[in-house]
């Protein structure tokens, strides 16, 4: 099984005639994603590779051709506006990959989705794949395979370097998440692993954290409470000097919290198997097995 995405789910791309936007509605067809619709206000009526329907919003998309998840490759000022657009018209699963939309934005956006049944993926992230099944974002697809590790993390190239290993040593994947890495996102770790619970066919998961910020630390008490499948961790940033940020938005140590040290430990105590360098994960998820 999968979390998410799988093969019925029918894709809105919203952005879909952009470079970024119509680069990777490419690559998520070829990938096997039942991509059905794109959005572009003042484009409707045109026809994508003269094979996908553009529409000038997603509410028309959500009516005439059934789409229930969407991808976001709308610029950031406009970015904001897009992803309530697509929970407003109902979409179940929105897939923001744009990345350095304002954080004042992504507060009225986390307050908008609150009385809202629409799970937000990102923003800035890679977006979510169920391999052979449906992939929603901009990883590569050709490194996954089917399985049942479930993958969800911070960062979009450690998460391929985790999933090239897993498949590497014949440990499929149920379902990979990029989570992003900005300081507000739709979903955490917690929800996650709330999710990968629930799926039986999932027998272990993958969390890739960074510094800054206490997702970790909120994930750790989840496992140690409620969650027994093996958790294997790896937390980048050891090295961080604190009060600088590192790449991510997120990532960045405020006073003496948020370290890689303290997530560590606190993953540990959890019984969270972690990984101790970024080559290591694949092999410390077969052991965990």
């Amino acid at each position: 099984m999968s979390i998410l995405v799988d093969e019925k789910t029918r894709v809105v791309v919203q952005g879909i005639t952009g470079g970024e936007g119509s680069f990777h509605t490419r690559q998520m067809m070829e990938a096997g994603t039942n991509v059905i619709a794109g959005v572009v206000p003042g484009k409707g009526g045109q026809r994508f590779d003269d094979q996908v329907p553009v529409f000038n919003s997603v509410n028309e998309a959500v009516e005439k051709e059934g789409a229930d998840a969407s991808v976001v490759f709308v610029p950031p000022p406009f970015a904001a506006d897009a992803i309530m657009e697509a929970a407003d018209a109902g979409v179940a699963v929105v897939v923001c990959i744009t990345e350095g939309i304002p954080t004042k934005d992504m507060v009225s956006v986390f307050s908008y989705l609150k009385d809202r049944d629409t799970r937000l993926i990102g923003p800035n992230c890679p977006g979510v794949i169920s391999p052979e099944k449906c992939k929603i974002g901009i990883m590569p697809a050709f490194i996954h395979t089917p399985g049942a590790v479930g993958v969800v993390s911070r960062s979009g190239t450690l998460t391929y370097e985790a999933v090239k290993q897993l498949s590497d040593l014949g440990i499929g994947q149920s379902t990979c998440i990029g989570i992003g890495g900005d300081p507000i996102i739709g979903t955490s770790f917690t929800d996650a692993l709330r999710l990968f619970k629930k799926d039986p066919d999932t027998k272990g998961v993958v969390i890739i954290g960074e510094i800054g910020g206490t997702a970790e630390q909120e994930a750790a008490a989840y496992i140690r409470s409620e969650f027994d499948k093996p958790v294997v961790a790896f937390i980048a940033g050891r090295t961080a000097p604190p009060g600088r940020r590192m790449g991510h938005a997120g990532a960045i140590i405020s006073g003496s919290g948020g370290t890689a040290q303290e997530k560590i430990e606190i993953l540990k105590d959890a019984g969270v198997h972690v990984a101790n360098n970024p080559a290591e994960i694949a092999s410390t998820m077969q052991n965990a097995l």
